[in-house]
């Protein structure tokens, strides 16, 4: 069995705004949260050859993330968190990736945080 590649494309903490939350007061307005996401390609670096054709495009998936999280109608940064690692297994070339996604809501706590990995369907 072929091991997993150790290479990661890690981006910290996307800013990004949300209408998220259990309460209507939560989503009346959109929210700031931050990502963190980190994604294993399934292609080594060396690999890429120096070809953007052939890397995972960081751009691309902070474009597609925004969206996403734009158009989001989530009550929990959970389900929120879930939809986007689904999405971007499915988009592009990875075959894991880790999604942090923290939320300013708690005064008495810098911010509250969930994070998920998930991994690409065999076969």
């Amino acid at each position: 069995m072929e091991r997993p590649s150790t290479d990661t494309i890690h981006i910290e903490q996307l800013e990004v705004f949300a209408r998220v939350g259990v309460t209507d007061a939560e989503r009346a307005k959109p929210q700031r949260l931050t990502l963190t996401i980190t994604l294993w390609p399934k292609r080594t670096f060396e690999d890429f050859q120096d070809d953007i054709a052939l890397s995972v495009d960081y751009s691309a998936v902070c474009a597609a993330v925004r969206e996403m999280v734009q158009e989001s109608l989530n009550k929990l940064i959970e389900t929120l968190a879930t939809q986007l690692a689904t999405h971007l297994l499915k988009v592009f070339p990875i075959e894991l990736a880790q999604i942090e996604v923290r939320k300013f809501v708690v005064a008495d706590a810098k911010h509250v945080s969930v994070r998920i990995t998930r991994s690409a369907a065999v076969g």
